[in-house]
């Protein structure tokens, strides 16, 4: 009998950067385009795009495209909670809601991410418990390398595919 929770996961890491700069990095186009997707569309509720550094809002959409995969690969969501401080909350297309918490632990800041709502069928644990788990490890990993030394990990060469860093 398995003792996995398909329906949910956890990923942290620590970040040695101000809260600020790490709630930044997940809620304006800039912050995001810099560790994560290389195109990132946040929305207002009345359709109009959000400037570049301008931090999302409760009910902002957002369009995404990856770095390593056409714009065929796309995903849409909304901001579910954004608190301009420490969370930031978003629907995740089929694979459920990611709420990003930003902590303070032994004097560190950490980062973490936890997906729920996964749909637990064969489909569900395969792409989105592992698949998801094993991509928003790499990105976090990303994030903390963008923000403490400036070296993005991510591949940008859509010819090379399966790759850990896309």
């Amino acid at each position: 009998m398995s003792t996995i929770d398909w329906s949910r996961f956890v990923v942290r890491i620590n970040v040695s950067a101000p809260v600020e700069t790490l709630y930044r990095a997940w809620t304006t186009r800039n912050g995001m385009e810099s560790w994560f997707v290389r195109l990132s569309e946040y929305k207002q509720k009345n359709g109009e795009e959000k400037d570049r550094d301008e931090q999302v809002t409760v009910g902002d959409t957002y369009k995404w495209l990856w770095h390593g995969y056409p714009d065929t690969s796309v995903e849409y969501g909304q901001v579910l909670e954004a608190n301009n401080k420490d969370l930031f909350k978003f629907s995740f297309g089929k694979a459920g809601n990611c709420t990003v918490r930003i902590k303070n632990e032994e004097g560190e800041h950490i980062v973490e991410l936890v997906q729920e709502d996964i749909p637990t069928d064969d489909a569900g644990k395969q792409n989105f418990h592992v698949g998801c788990k094993t991509g928003w490890t790499f990105y976090l990993a990303n994030l903390k390398s963008i923000v403490e030394g400036g070296i993005d990990l991510r591949n940008k060469n859509l010819q090379l595919k399966e790759m850990l860093n896309s």
